[in-house]
């Protein structure tokens, strides 16, 4: 069996590979550039672009399982050919598919997969530890982390987990018609994840609180147009109440508990200067 991951060096898409490989599958890894991979050797790279029909005509021989992203992976825009990516998976003989939510909301993706008649799982992650990232630069040179709405709970997940929910649900029955709304396992405000980098990489880090004001004009400074910014303020003033509940599904999944925080900043404390 030959498992698709599209978005293979995205956040998620590279653990799914890796953990893909380990457990012996045949991973065939599709992205936009595949001489910057680096994936590893076991890995079946092939260069194309979901957005791009034309680009993966191919793609999908031999393949009877794939992960597939609810976007374009470059800009996050909808899937316009959602219909036709899912007519090449069903003419190649695709049963099972993962999509990967980057929105609350439905992609054109989804209602193609259902009427296309294949298995599906769609996975719904929170927001992602690796977001903390964004703080690597000031933890590294000034100790600091500033950032707005300290008192904003999230329920961050780790990727590998939610790749570790994806290869279950491609490679094993009974997870089809699903919708998994993934978390880790505690839902932190900002402070508590600066106290804990702090922690782990065993200096002081300090977390100075910014005004919605300092956060709205970063954010502009930063590119981000103004509905961007409006979501980012609506996430973060009156978040769903999905996005900080910690759920167990995980664990009920692949049958081991969810990846902590700490964890996490464990295996990228270099990026913090640890």
């Amino acid at each position: 069996m030959t498992i698709l991951v599209t978005g293979a060096t995205g956040r998620v898409g590279r653990p799914l590979v890796e953990q893909l490989l380990a457990a012996g599958h045949r991973v065939r890894a599709l992205t936009r550039s595949p001489e910057k991979a680096g994936l590893p050797p076991g890995a079946e790279v092939v260069a194309g672009n979901l957005a791009d029909t034309a680009s993966l005509t191919r793609v999908f021989d031999g393949v009877t399982a794939a992960h597939l992203i609810g976007c374009d992976g470059a800009d996050h825009s909808p899937l316009a050919n959602a219909g036709e990516i899912v007519g090449l998976a069903r003419a190649a003989g695709v049963r099972r598919v993962t999509v990967l939510r980057g929105d609350v909301a439905k992609s054109p993706l989804e209602p193609a997969v259902e009427a296309g008649g294949l298995e599906w799982t769609y996975l719904a992650p929170v927001e992602f530890m690796s977001n903390a990232l964004e703080w690597a630069d000031s933890v590294r040179s000034e100790g600091v982390v500033r950032e707005a709405f300290a008192g904003a709970r999230s329920a961050v997940v780790h990727e590998a987990d939610v790749a570790a929910v994806a290869a279950m649900a491609l490679t094993t029955d009974g997870h089809a018609g699903q919708e998994y709304w993934l978390t880790g396992p505690e839902a932190l405000t900002p402070p508590e994840q600066v106290r804990v980098i702090g922690e782990v990489i065993g200096r002081e880090v300090r977390h100075v609180e910014l005004s919605r004001d300092e956060a709205v004009a970063r954010w502009r400074a930063q590119g981000y147009q103004e509905e961007d910014i409006a979501f980012f303020l609506a996430m973060r003033t009156d978040p769903p109440e999905a996005g900080r509940t910690v759920l167990p599904t995980v664990e009920k999944v692949t049958g081991t508990p969810a990846r902590t925080f700490a964890r996490w900043v464990r295996e990228n404390a270099a990026a913090f200067g640890g």
